[in-house]
Order: C-alpha cells, then structure tokens, then sequence
C-alpha cells in the first residue's frame, strides 16, 4: 500500500486541503492519505487555534464522509503532546505500518515550507524515511492581519512565502506539483467566521456543519 502523510495544524481543514489530498490519490496513484494534526508545531506560533481535539474531529468527520476508505486521521501527534517533529512522527508510522506499506511514506509539504525545510530538525533523518511531495501555493491574499487570526514564524523560521522556492535548489528528490492547491487559506476562514463572513464552500461539509455547531473561530466562541 503507497501511503501519503498530510500533517498541519488543519485550523481548520479547507477545500484545498481536501483537493490536494484528492490529486495524491488521483493523479500520484497513492492508496490512502494520512492527516495527522499537530499538537504543538515546532516552526509557528499559531493564534486563535481551537483545541486539538476539536481540529481532530473536524478531521475524522471528513474522512468519513469520504467514500473509499482513502483518507485517515492519525492522531499521533496528539496522543504525544508537546512539540512534534515530523522526524519523530515518520519513525513511529513507518513501523506502525511496516507491515501494509509498499516502498517508504510519502511526506507532503507545501513549497513554502520546503524552502526553509533545512531548518528543520534532522532533515537528513526524515528523508531517508519518506519521499517528498511538494505542492505549489498561493501566498495568502485578502487575510486579516490580526494577530488574532495570522501565525507567527517561531525560532529562526521566516514569515511563509517570505523566500521563494527553488525546486531546483531543494537538496532531496521529490515530486513537485506545480499547479497550486485551491488559493483558500485556513487564516482566512478564520477571519471570515470571525467577521461573520460567507464561507460555505470554502471547506467540506462535514468541516462546515462542526464549525457552525460548535461555534468555531467567533467571539461566541466557548460558549
């Protein structure tokens, strides 16, 4: 089985999330998609971010709602706590998945991370576990500027988009999709549901329904 892991924050999960992880299916020719949300990531100071639990069930809503058994939610990262290294993560779901696993994991990345990918913790180490997807996207465009809704880079960790990406420059093979995910971004759902903007059809039902039942990313918020 060729399996595929999609880790972030999901904060919350969007459509272009959704279709990316559809295309590693798709036109990659990969069995199943792995989402593992992070407790705490190691590269960003992320602001108002909803409990992981939640962000874990807007999660397994989704995938389930998908047909085909294609999509899982691996919580891994959460059941660790703290901060968590995709070195670390790629070591525990290589063995746990040794048996089912044809080749090595797929690791995906957008192009804005992998430009400061050597920043990472042991990046030698995580190559030799997985192979690379890297997907090409839209910087951010229209997102509120408050603090209450845009993360921070932390450490030596620049602002997203702040270098552009070379794939000729990155020091790994990988395969790069050039054309990019769906120009949505989670900071601006958040922002929209703050404003109480339209935002539907930015993110899958099943993500819709759970942010308007619990009262996600509102001053209502916890209520």
């Amino acid at each position: 089985m060729k399996i595929a892991v999609f880790g972030g924050s999901f904060n919350p999960l969007h459509n272009g999330h959704a279709m990316l992880a559809d295309t590693i299916i798709k036109e990659l020719h990969y069995d199943k998609v792995l989402f593992v949300p992070t407790y705490i990531p190691p590269h960003k100071i992320m602001n108002n971010v909803i409990p992981a639990t939640q962000r874990l069930e807007m999660l397994k809503r989704f995938c389930e709602s998908t047909p085909g058994n294609i999509f899982e939610v691996e919580d891994c990262e959460i059941q660790r706590g703290g901060v968590s290294y995709t070195v670390d993560t790629l070591t525990y779901l290589t063995e746990k998945y040794k048996n089912q696993l044809t080749g090595k994991l797929a690791f995906v990345m957008g192009d804005e991370v992998a430009v400061q990918f050597h920043k990472w913790k042991n990046p030698d180490g995580v190559a030799a576990l997985a192979d690379f997807i890297i997907t090409h996207r839209y910087p951010d465009a229209g997102v509120l500027e408050s603090m209450l809704v845009k993360n921070k880079p932390s450490g030596n960790y620049e602002g997203d988009y702040a270098t552009k990406f070379d794939v000729k420059a990155f020091n790994y093979p990988c395969v790069y999709l050039e054309k990019p995910m769906l120009p949505v971004s989670s900071t601006e759902i958040r922002g929209r549901v703050k404003e109480n903007r339209s935002f539907k059809y930015l993110v899958p039902t099943a993500v819709y329904d759970y942010i308007v039942e619990n009262q996600l990313y509102t001053e209502r918020e916890g209520l």
